[in-house]
């Protein structure tokens, strides 16, 4: 395997080192900076919250830029404030206590406070809408890339050119115009002609809305209730009253048992569904001799 060249490394700790300098400080700075934030507000550690609101309440009052004109006192009253909002809460607090008492869990207590800050201000419901519609959009025009390139290659194939070509003479009569002047009108006339082709492309369908993971995230319970009701139904009818096959559930048990897609089952002509079905492969040993002769007929053509 091929070394990352060093100045690729460099650039990987100068990252590293960034992040860590930026968003990873000691267990204490990120909430009061240097300062403690019991000092800020001259309190000790295990003082009540009825103690801590009095405390800050005088020294807010003694430095609040209002009544004091000093520019350290307003940077001052900036930390004491923010000191009052950690202490004041008790889940704030409890976290700044144990920072305090476990200095070394740096990465711990970075995100037990960024959860505090944040966490709490954000609607878990709101967050998973968002998400959900994000990650729809980027779905849907993922899906658009996909199938617009797909068809872009299809166009390019002869097979593609060739039917476009019939249709054009089907539709002109069999009379092709060859002036110099017609192709504008031959390129308008070929892309109404494209429209009119069913391009069935495996593995890049036509975007559509009801794929979405937010579309589908929604009817999800509409989706449950419907397979347990299929699923019921399909127990009744055959594990209970024991009723033969349907022709669409024979289908579905077969191609199931074949690991064949419902696209791909479609493309099948209807005499060898009817042969498929007719084997009853979701029996376990008429898949196995089916597989078996398979197999034979592969050999035989070798």
């Amino acid at each position: 395997m091929a070394m990352a060249p060093p100045v690729t490394k460099r650039w990987c700790w100068a990252l590293i080192l960034l992040f860590l300098f930026l968003f990873v400080q000691s267990s204490t700075a990120i909430y009061c900076g240097a300062e403690d934030c019991y000092a800020l507000l001259n309190v000790s550690q295990d003082a009540n919250a009825s103690d801590i609101k009095r405390s800050y309440y005088k020294l807010s009052l003694k430095h609040h830029p209002d009544k004091n004109p000093d520019p350290e006192s307003k940077k001052l009253f900036v930390k004491i404030a923010t000191a009052y909002e950690i202490l004041k809460d008790n889940e704030t607090r409890s976290q700044y206590d144990y920072a305090i008492e476990h200095p070394e869990e740096v990465f711990y207590n970075t995100a037990q406070y960024y959860r505090a800050k944040y966490g709490h201000k954000s609607d878990p419901r709101a967050v998973l809408i968002g998400l959900l519609v994000v990650l729809s959009a980027f779905q849907y025009l993922n899906n658009v890339a996909r199938y617009n390139e797909a068809i872009a290659t299809v166009k390019r194939t002869p097979a593609y050119k060739n039917k476009l070509k019939a249709l054009e003479l089907e539709r002109t009569g069999g009379v092709s115009n060859k002036k110099k002047g017609s192709k504008q009108i031959d390129q308008k006339l070929q892309e109404e002609l494209s429209n009119e082709l069913d391009l069935q492309i495996k593995g890049a369908e036509k975007p559509s809305v009801w794929e979405l993971l937010g579309v589908r995230f929604i009817l999800l319970p509409y989706t449950i209730i419907k397979l347990l009701v299929w699923y019921s139904s399909w127990v009744w009818r055959y594990k209970v009253k024991k009723a033969p096959y349907s022709w669409e559930d024979a289908s579905y048990l077969t191609r199931r048992s074949l690991g064949v897609s419902a696209d791909a089952w479609a493309n099948l002509d209807e005499y060898r569904k009817e042969d498929l079905v007719q084997r009853r492969l979701w029996e376990k040993q008429n898949l196995e001799n089916y597989f078996a002769e398979m197999r034979k007929d592969s050999k035989r053509r070798r």
